[in-house]
């Protein structure tokens, strides 16, 4: 009995101790998580870009003879370089866009021609649709009023989303250059990164784990995100040289678009005929109509070059991600989402797998009651005679 009484006591003092232990776990690792929550996107993209950079970043480094700080700050400066040109462009146009619509709004200037008498003759939508058309054709200053609110609710939404994607260059610029420093330190992160992974599951499976993780996140970046961007340089360069209106924004939305793994053409050709339709058939205008569209079909050629030697993800995943990231993070978690939810996908098909084989699964018991065994026989021989 007394016997009971101190192994009952024993294990509550050991339940509590581990109770205590793993509360005061949670609490640093909750606090932890607080303080480094503002800065999880940042080094999230920071990291990403730091993997797809890293081959990169060591054919420069052995060019420089094994320089790894010069070869991640060449990176970061010609980088930023190329970038700061279209999105210097890019903001311009934007700018210019709205300002162009705001005085238009100002000047009273904008005609609307008279509806034909053949949309009255539309069943249903016919009528409502020819009284408002002329309505608006006749008394613009009306309309314009009852509009207001939602033109106002609509404005500052899209204000809100554009600084929304000022804040976001703004984070992958930082981004760019803390990839810079994880690039400059890559074989010690490599390191970590296998040590942590073979730490949480087992020195034969760390390093299968660590090498995924890092495909699918090339992959993704190069084949999804990457392509995305080249084609809204692409886009955008054409539409502000032609001169269209909103130029700026068009080319975000092609970036969305590409993202989103939507053929850009649904932007690139109402563009193209706008341009027809306006400025007639000029060398010009075929000049750009060819260049836009060979521009909405480059993702055509560059995924079999970028994406080709990754990992195959499927479609639903990359919308999900950009969709879920972009509700979630806003614009940067528009490229963070499809990244992290594509490798989690391939970690949980990676765990799906790795399934034990029947065979395993039946030895399992002999090798446990084999060692059992001896257990069983000291305790008969430590019994009383």
């Amino acid at each position: 009995m007394l016997r009971t009484n101190i192994s009952a006591r024993a294990l509550s003092g050991g339940l509590l101790d581990v109770l205590i232990r793993a509360g005061l776990i949670t609490v640093l690792v909750l606090f932890c998580f607080q303080i480094f929550h503002p800065f999880l996107n940042l080094m999230l993209w920071a990291m990403i870009l730091a993997i797809t950079l890293y081959p990169l970043h060591g054919l420069i480094k052995r060019k420089l003879v094994n320089k790894d700080g010069r070869a991640a700050t060449l990176i970061v400066v010609v980088a930023l370089a190329l970038l700061m040109v279209p999105i210097y462009l890019l903001g311009t146009s934007i700018s210019e866009s709205v300002q162009g619509t705001l005085a238009v709004l100002k000047s009273d200037t904008l005609q609307i021609p008279l509806p034909s008498e053949k949309i009255a003759a539309l069943p249903l939508i016919g009528e409502p649709i020819y009284a408002y058309w002329m309505q608006a054709a006749t008394d613009m200053s009306s309309v314009v009023m009852k509009v207001m609110p939602y033109i106002k609710s609509v404005g500052l939404t899209l204000l809100g989303k554009m600084a929304d994607v000022g804040v976001g260059f703004l984070l992958f610029i930082g981004a760019l250059i803390i990839a810079g420093v994880f690039m400059a330190y890559g074989e010690n992160g490599e390191r970590s990164a296998l040590a942590i992974t073979s730490r949480l599951s087992g020195p034969e499976r760390g390093p299968r784990i660590t090498e995924l993780c890092t495909a699918t996140i090339r992959a993704v970046a190069q084949g999804v995100v990457g392509i995305a961007f080249i084609q809204m340089l692409l886009v955008g360069v054409g539409f502000v040289l032609m001169g269209v209106p909103g130029a700026g924004l068009l080319a975000m939305v092609a970036l969305l678009m590409g993202i989103m793994q939507l053929p850009v053409l649904l932007v690139t050709i109402p563009v193209i005929a706008y341009v027809f339709a306006t400025d007639g058939t000029t060398l010009g205008t075929v000049v750009f109509g060819i260049y836009s569209l060979i521009a909405g079909m480059a993702d055509n050629v560059l995924k079999p070059l970028m994406l080709g030697r990754g990992v195959d993800v499927p479609m639903p995943v990359i919308l999900i991600g950009a969709l879920g990231g972009m509700v979630s993070g806003g614009f940067i978690g528009l490229f963070i989402g499809p990244v992290a939810l594509a490798v989690g996908y391939q970690l949980f098909w990676q765990w799906v797998q790795d399934q034990p084989t029947v065979e395993a699964m039946n030895e399992t018991p002999e090798i446990e009651a084999v060692n059992e065994t001896p257990k069983i026989e000291a305790m008969n021989d430590q019994r009383p005679v």
